[in-house]
């Protein structure tokens, strides 16, 4: 049975889509059955992932509408994962969801019949508070934060754990916070070191040991349509995502088989 990530943060620009990518990529690599869900009307999951969002016929609009089922919106990319993708045709969603019945459970649901067939979902969503954000909260088991370690960083954290304590109340009582993976750092700066400081200090295990660098190549191959497991294999930034997947799944007790761990063990 699936367990299931949304990668959520308020805050545009904090590497959100790129670790879903990759990370998606990453649990692939490491032999992992993985189902990516776009869930932003900007489709940048789905062209980072190489597939082109304006030639879908069928995708999480549709999904979360009801007209087509899940499992025939799923697209294979070229990393070894599933994808549900999107476009622009998601941004009517919010107006149109508001009228339906269970309107935050409407992901949770249509995702519900295929949760046998994988072993991780993972869930990205637009950088704002609205139903498509509450549907991926809904129908997560845990939430993975991507943050910069910069001034505003935590204050835009306490206002993101406010609001998964209101769907832990209301919603989905078991969601839980994963992960705060701290992404494009650069140890060089005072300020990064200082706010990745006072991350431990307030969320303690919470916070992963890895981080995800500052890095080109991780920048660069959005525009590839690739994760930068398949732009760059040997990158840092490739490194650091796999490195990533790695601690996610010690840290739910998934033993990495040995053959697909290869240089990047």
């Amino acid at each position: 049975m699936a367990r299931t990530y949304v990668i959520a943060n308020q805050k545009g620009g904090v590497g959100k889509t790129s670790v879903a990518v990759n990370l998606s990529a990453s649990l692939a690599h490491y032999g992992r059955r993985v189902l990516l869900v776009d869930l932003d009307p900007q489709g940048n999951a789905t062209t980072g992932s190489g597939i082109d969002k304006t030639a879908l016929d069928r995708n999480v609009y549709g999904v979360m509408l009801g007209e087509h089922d899940l499992a025939s919106a799923r697209v294979r990319a070229e990393g070894g994962f599933d994808v549900i993708g999107s476009n622009r045709d998601l941004a009517g969603a919010e107006v149109e969801l508001i009228a339906l019945e269970r309107r935050e459970y409407r992901l949770r649901e249509a995702l519900a019949p295929v949760l046998a067939d994988y072993d991780h979902i993972v869930i990205d969503c637009p950088p704002a508070l609205n139903m498509l954000t509450v549907n991926g909260f809904t129908a997560a088991d845990a939430v993975i934060i991507p943050m910069q370690c910069e001034y505003y960083a935590l204050e835009g954290l306490t206002d993101l754990v406010g609001t998964l304590r209101k769907v832990k109340q209301n919603l989905n009582p078991g969601i839980e916070i994963e992960a705060l993976v701290r992404t494009m750092y650069d140890p060089r700066s005072a300020l990064t070191v200082q706010v990745s400081d006072e991350l431990k200090r307030h969320y303690g295990a919470k916070v992963f040991d890895t981080v995800i660098p500052r890095n080109v190549r991780i920048a660069e191959a959005p525009s590839f349509g690739k994760p930068v497991l398949l732009h760059d294999p040997i990158s840092k930034g490739a490194y650091a995502h796999l490195a990533f997947a790695r601690e996610l799944l010690g840290r739910i007790g998934v033993a990495i088989p040995a053959e697909t761990q290869g240089t990047h063990a």
